[in-house]
């Protein structure tokens, strides 16, 4: 199976503010959450942030099992955040890249100009920020 080459990464605007508020919350530790969404065609859309299951945060590092994580085929990537103010992803961050994108937050986290959006070969992806749309539906039965 070939996997179609991304081009845009939007996310929705309550997303954006999840992903700088967490790594505000967490400063001088790395943030790391699960992003959830649906592609379209070349682009992504998140519309959802998850909060993985046993998440670590340290300083220059965040992490959590992926064996821990539900079965969930929305999600598309990772966010995490640089405190450094850093934003491109590192050897490490590309070395254990989990989805099909990598959104990194960089210090100091105060604006949509602080996040940026990468492939797992580290190519910066055009990103926007967008007003959200309707809630994911949930097709699973309860």
């Amino acid at each position: 199976m070939v996997l179609a080459m991304i081009k845009l990464v939007r996310l929705e605007e309550t997303v954006a503010n999840s992903i700088l508020t967490s790594a505000l919350d967490v400063y001088p530790n790395e943030a790391i959450l699960l992003l959830r969404g649906a592609l379209r065609k070349d682009e992504i859309l998140i519309k959802d942030v998850l909060i993985p299951p046993l998440a670590t945060h340290g300083r220059g590092f965040s992490s959590f099992p992926r064996f821990m994580l539900p079965m969930d085929l929305r999600v598309v990537g990772v966010s995490h955040s640089h405190p450094s103010g850093t934003l491109r992803p590192s050897i490490q961050d590309l070395n254990h890249f989990y989805g099909r994108i990598m959104v990194i937050t960089a210090y100091p986290f105060q604006s949509y100009n602080d996040i940026g959006a990468f492939n797992s070969n580290g190519d910066r992806l055009p990103h926007e920020v967008v007003p959200d749309e309707n809630p994911i539906a949930d097709d699973t039965p309860y």
